[in-house]
């Protein structure tokens, strides 16, 4: 409904509208393109997008997923997973993995992706992605909302503990290019992605405070 000049609603009541708004406002979000592997050593590949980092100093990342999917079980089990960053090159292929394949079957397969082991975790890194994050299991959570009710929803929080970067990536002085890596941005409604580009940059210092 409309409250003066805004559109107003309580998420517990619907919004009403055609599409969610929730993922479009906080967005574009970056995307956890998550590799694990299960107890038996079966490989898994998802995308979500309820994805980013979390800390510095030791660096933490984390992705939640809706629902106890097949990479929180792999990651509860053995402890470890590979975040994968998803480019504009590779965003057809990404989108393959988040197809609901039959139990066990291995989507780096399924979308013509090359798995490579990782060097201090058992799950594989994405050959074609140009940034790899072998991470360590931190913390699962379960989400809970306001009044204390369980939601079936799982925050995974992982320590990054190896990184592999593509060289052409970093410039001669050791700066990350964002843009040059083309990321993949989630955004609003069922299809909606943004990339990033240069063009669109813009710095800001941070200001000092006599």
């Amino acid at each position: 409904m409309s409250t003066g000049e805004r559109y107003y609603y309580e998420p517990r009541n619907g919004h009403g509208l055609a599409h969610d708004p929730l993922n479009a406002i906080i967005g574009p979000r970056p995307i956890g393109w998550i590799a694990s592997r299960n107890a038996q050593g079966r490989r898994n590949l998802a995308p979500y997008s309820f994805f980013n980092c979390f800390n510095y100093h030791p660096p933490i990342i984390g992705f939640a997923s809706v629902g106890y999917k097949d990479s929180v079980a792999n990651i509860v089990d053995t402890g470890e997973f590979v975040w994968n960053l998803a480019t504009r090159p590779l965003a057809e292929q990404m989108n393959q993995t988040s197809a609901a394949l039959p139990h066990g079957r291995d989507e780096f397969e399924f979308a013509g992706l090359t798995p490579v082991p990782g060097v201090l975790v058992a799950a594989d890194r994405v050959a074609q992605s140009p940034v790899n994050f072998e991470c360590k299991l931190a913390q699962c959570i379960q989400l809970q909302a306001a009044n204390g009710d369980k939601i079936n929803t799982w925050l995974v929080l992982g320590e990054v503990v190896a990184v592999h970067i593509a060289p052409h990536l970093l410039d001669a002085q050791g700066v990350y290019q964002t843009a040059l890596a083309e990321p993949i941005l989630r955004a609003g409604g069922p299809s909606a992605y943004y990339g990033i580009s240069e063009a669109l940059r813009f710095d800001l210092t941070r200001p000092t405070v006599f």
